[in-house]
Parts: C-alpha cells; sequence; structure tokens
C-alpha cells in the first residue's frame, strides 16, 4: 500500500470523479484508475463504485476514507517535523529592524538564539518601517522590530513592544523647556526636526497635525533618532520623538511631553502567520526577553 495510492482514493471519494480527481493530482486518468484497482487487490474489496457516472464509495470505501485520510495527515505532519528540526539545524532567518534603533532586549534575543541554534544563519537589515513591513509581507523577510501609528498593520501577527505618545526635545535654553507638557499648536510655532516619512513617529505626527489642521514647517528629516536629537540640541529646530526613546538624550534635550495628540507611536514586532520553526523559537526568546 502506497501514500500515493491512498492520496488518489480521497481524491476520487472528494470529486466523485476519475477525471476531476487526476486534474487535482495531476495524473492521468487511466494512471489513477490503475492505481486505485491496485488498492483494491491490496485489501481485498471494491473500494469505488464505478457503475455510473458518479463515483461513489462502496460500503468498504466508506469504512476505508477516513483511515487513508488520517494516513495522508499523518504522513504530512511527519514531514513537517522533519522539515521543522531540519530548519533548527540548517536554517535561516531574516531579521528587519527600524534603521539606528538600538532596542537591547531584541539584540538579547538574538544572541541567545544564535547560542542555543548556531547552525541557523542569522541576517540582520534595517529600513523604515514602511519598507520593513512591505518585506514582511512579500517574504523577505521572517520578521522585523517596526514603528507603526496607533496599532500594529492589519494582515500581520504582530507582538506591541510599547504604544506611546510624542515629546518635543529641546535645549535647556528653549522656550518650550519650561513647560510641563505642550500642545501640538504650541510646538509647530517652531521650524521641526523630526525622523522621514514610512517611519511610524512620523507618521503620529504627520496624522496628528491633519487631524488638528496644523501645518508644520519641517526643517530637517534625519533617519536616525540620534541625528534628530543632535540636530535639535543645535538649536535646528523641536526634535520630534517618542517619550521613551527621548529619555536616550537627557544630556543634551529637555523632553516635553506633547499633550492633546491621541495615536500613539507603536513599537512592534511583525511577522507573516505562518513562520517556520526557526521564527517560532526566536519569537519564544523575544518574548521571554521582552518581558
Amino acid at each position: 500500500m502506497e501514500l500515493r495510492q491512498l492520496e488518489y482514493f480521497v481524491a476520487v471519494a472528494e470529486e466523485s470523479n476519475f477525471t476531476r480527481a487526476a486534474e487535482r493530482v495531476k495524473v492521468s486518468q487511466s494512471g489513477i484508475s490503475a492505481q486505485i484497482r491496485a488498492l483494491e487487490r491490496e485489501v481485498g474489496a471494491q473500494l469505488i463504485d464505478r457503475s455510473s457516472r458518479v463515483a461513489t464509495l462502496t460500503v468498504a470505501g466508506k469504512a476505508a476514507i477516513e483511515h487513508a485520510r488520517t494516513a495522508l495527515r499523518s504522513a504530512a505532519d511527519l514531514q513537517v517535523s522533519v522539515d521543522e528540526v531540519h530548519s533548527l539545524v540548517r536554517g535561516r532567518v531574516s531579521v528587519g529592524m527600524v534603521t539606528a534603533c538600538t532596542v537591547t532586549p531584541m539584540f538579547d534575543a538574538l544572541a541567545d538564539f544564535h547560542f542555543e541554534y548556531p547552525g541557523v544563519d542569522i541576517s540582520l537589515a534595517e529600513g523604515n518601517s514602511d519598507d520593513l513591513i512591505a518585506r514582511i509581507r512579500s517574504g523577505a523577510l521572517d520578521l522585523a522590530l517596526v514603528g507603526t501609528a496607533s496599532a500594529p498593520p492589519e494582515g500581520l501577527d504582530s507582538m506591541v513592544i510599547i504604544a506611546e505618545g510624542l515629546a518635543a526635545c529641546v535645549p535647556a535654553q528653549h522656550p518650550l523647556a519650561s513647560e510641563s507638557t505642550v500642545s501640538l499648536n504650541q510646538v509647530c510655532a517652531y521650524r521641526i526636526v523630526c525622523l522621514p516619512p514610512g517611519t511610524g513617529i512620523r507618521a503620529v505626527f504627520d496624522d496628528a497635525c491633519a487631524d488638528q489642521g496644523i501645518v508644520a514647517d519641517i526643517a530637517f528629516a534625519a533617519s536616525a533618532p540620534a541625528a534628530v536629537a543632535d540636530l535639535a540640541a543645535r538649536g535646528m529646530g523641536v526634535g520630534i520623538l517618542s517619550r521613551s526613546m527621548a529619555t536616550a538624550f537627557t544630556d543634551q534635550l529637555i523632553a516635553v511631553p506633547i499633550s492633546g495628540v491621541t495615536i500613539d507611536a507603536v513599537l512592534a514586532l511583525v511577522w507573516s502567520d505562518r513562520p517556520s520553526a526557526a521564527v517560532k523559537e526566536l519569537l519564544a526568546g523575544m518574548r521571554r526577553r521582552f518581558a
């Protein structure tokens, strides 16, 4: 008894037609008929009633069909198990992250995974969030740390790391530095230094301005938070960062929370809904580290 015979038997049973079953399994009609006859000889009973134009199961066929399906599922599960082990021994994982975003728990998780599964090749690519999300959707990346506005992207599995508001980052001598909070109107009375389009923080800022009918004067769009901070510290404009991101630059700047913005800046891990075994293991490590 061969797996292909069981596959052909199930196909005929489900299609109720030898021609359609042959098309489904991509063999000739004569080939599928010959294999089912061989299966019937082996089990010692007719499984398919061929007396009419509709192929139906005999009593013996009805008794056998679920066992055939179970055998096929078991064979598929066996292959999946072998593939998963192989992917953890000699697999590949492609990880993306927002440009110049240093997130220690993510690096810790990557180091843990590399130590436990040294045979898996790990590649790391940087980019803006829109590009990373597109590469996850296309399959070019397995997992990515991205920034978005309000919520992770639809159609992908995700784990939110942090959701928070924006901060205006200014030197100590700036007029806004003495405020406990500032409105978007107050911030946009000055030139702005922020991250470029395609990043979560920029999306939050742009959407908030649009909601409030504010036209911001974007003086500089820098690709890295450190560059935004450095330009703001030099008086080139009010830097716009997330509140936690701004804490890295307290030696240069005063971070003042921006009030009245109802959209959060979200930092999240995203991946496709069918991760490999290696990606599942890496995700488990990410969850432990971010916890």
